[in-house]
């Protein structure tokens, strides 16, 4: 079992906070990490129908049985509950009683924040970190093994090909949690549309373009993208606010949270396409935004990550603003470095002579420049 970066967080919260949330995409290991913290909670998953009938015959009796703790799997199932959890935490007065699980962020996100305010120790499990298969002995010498891969776990604990894992996980996506969410009543429109998103990886995001390539209004584009959201397939980089009294870009990027099901997406076959492929540049830089925002949320921390763009085109890939220091990213896949790749990290350190360069390349050797860190994609944890 590869053990979770946020399994110790979890438990010491557990002995402060009387409810935890687990939020997270389907298959990313949720019930499984709930199950491995609290091995003596009763579990229950309200994908079951005699499970949810029970919950809502009374959910006060439900709530309130005999045990140490209970798992409430697929919570967004039945977002009524929260109410009732609210009021017997109160009662009880118990830490670690609820512990609660969802695949859907904002519905729940919403729900939380008006009922469980104060009371809830809120957490999101992405599929796996670099760091956490490394540590579990699946560690991969080339990262075109990692994109076409992806971090799934199910992928790793029973050695299902990702050709056939992806397919499969899409069209389950589509035919059952798309109609939780939202009515959407052309499947294979929106699937053409997840299509459409693989493809925009790492670019500023174009409502019009995809209104007008999918025949669709922008009003609905727009609506599609935050379903991506809220389920978590996609999510946006926010551009920096930090201006320099220049004019800024302010449309955000568009990433995957995980690249094999962006690469399914795409068509792209085998490691070796990789070599090649239009989307490489863009598919590797996503892989280190999506697992430096991995490794912030495992520490139960919001990613504190943006990227930066003027007017006339000069860009830096990744911002981190912890507060404190300002970290600028350059991300390149190259196995070796030109000069090239600190054009950008150079502009930016004359606006902000305290920011702190790096450049993350697809090589594995680690050193410093006069212009700039120069860090390995193995070594993100170090950020």
């Amino acid at each position: 079992m590869v053990k979770r970066e946020i399994t110790t967080k979890i438990k010491a919260m557990a002995d402060k906070m009387p409810i935890i949330s687990i939020a997270g995409p389907r298959q990313s290991g949720k019930t499984t990490l709930a199950k491995m913290c609290f091995p003596d909670y009763k579990y229950v998953n309200l994908e079951n129908p005699d499970t949810m009938e029970e919950a809502i015959s009374d959910p006060r009796l439900f709530l309130n049985s005999d045990r140490k703790g209970l798992i409430i799997d697929e919570i967004q199932k039945y977002p009524k509950l929260l109410s009732y959890i609210q009021t017997i935490s109160d009662e009880h007065n118990r830490p670690g009683e609820f512990v609660i699980t969802g695949s859907q962020n904002l519905l729940i996100s919403e729900k939380i924040s008006q009922s469980l305010a104060g009371r809830v120790f809120i957490t999101h499990l992405l599929p796996f970190s670099l760091a956490e298969l490394s540590k579990a002995g699946f560690e991969m010498n080339d990262f075109s093994k990692y994109i076409k891969t992806g971090f799934y776990p199910r992928i790793y604990d029973k050695k299902i090909a990702p050709e056939f894992f992806y397919p499969s996980y899409i069209q389950t996506y589509a035919e059952r949690d798309l109609r939780q969410i939202v009515n959407v009543s052309n499947l294979f429109l929106f699937q053409k549309f997840m299509k459409l998103a693989a493809g925009r990886i790492g670019q500023l995001i174009n409502y019009n373009s995809i209104s007008t390539e999918l025949g669709i209004d922008l009003k609905t584009v727009k609506s599609w993208f935050s379903i991506l959201e809220t389920s978590f397939i996609a999510f946006f980089l926010q551009p920096h606010h930090k201006n320099f009294s220049k004019r800024l870009v302010k449309t955000p990027k568009l990433y995957f949270y995980d690249t094999g099901l962006a690469s399914s997406l795409l068509g792209i076959k085998k490691e070796s396409d990789l070599s090649s492929h239009w989307a490489r540049g863009a598919l590797f830089e996503n892989i280190i935004i999506a697992d430096l925002c991995k490794n912030y949320l495992n520490k139960a921390i919001q990613p504190p990550l943006y990227f930066w763009r003027d007017n006339t085109g000069n860009e830096i890939d990744c911002i981190i603003d912890d507060g404190v220091k300002i970290k600028c990213i350059e991300i390149k896949s190259s196995t070796t470095i030109s000069v090239d790749f600190f054009k950008g990290l150079n502009f930016y350190k004359k606006l902000d002579e305290t920011s702190l360069p790096y450049l993350i390349y697809g090589g594995d050797i680690n050193g410093k420049r006069k212009e700039a860190d120069v860090v390995s994609w193995k070594n993100l944890h170090h950020f």
